[in-house]
């Protein structure tokens, strides 16, 4: 019985800090809008065109940071459109990551300084 019950509060302990770690968290990412299924390798020269090909036939926007590919998820049709304007550009995106994957609260372009 004793043993039982110390084996329940461990598998509980263990999908709390599990659980934990799923969550998401608040991050601003610098990278290059692409698109989820090419992600750092397009199937076409232009990398706008390809990206916006892509999401055309159902694939979502990505956020290529480095090697890393982000699947760019959008609650609205404004960060959307702010993201075809920006395929195959840097932008700033911030959101919820978890994962790959971010939920996007915000969507900017990447102005160098100096220009």
């Amino acid at each position: 019985m004793k043993m039982t019950r110390i084996g329940t509060f461990l598998l509980v302990g263990a999908f709390a800090v599990g659980g934990a770690t799923l969550s998401a968290a608040e991050m601003t990412l610098e990278g290059t809008v692409s698109d989820a299924m090419c992600g750092t390798k397009h199937m076409m020269k232009d990398d706008a065109a390809c990206t916006k090909a892509c999401v055309d036939k159902g694939s979502a926007y990505a956020l290529v940071v480095g090697s890393k590919v982000y699947t760019l998820k959008t609650s609205n049709d404004k960060d959307k459109v702010e993201l075809g304007k920006l395929a195959g550009k840097m932008a700033t995106i911030g959101g919820d990551v978890t994962g790959d994957n971010v939920m996007v609260t915000s969507v900017a372009k990447v102005v160098k300084e100096g220009y």
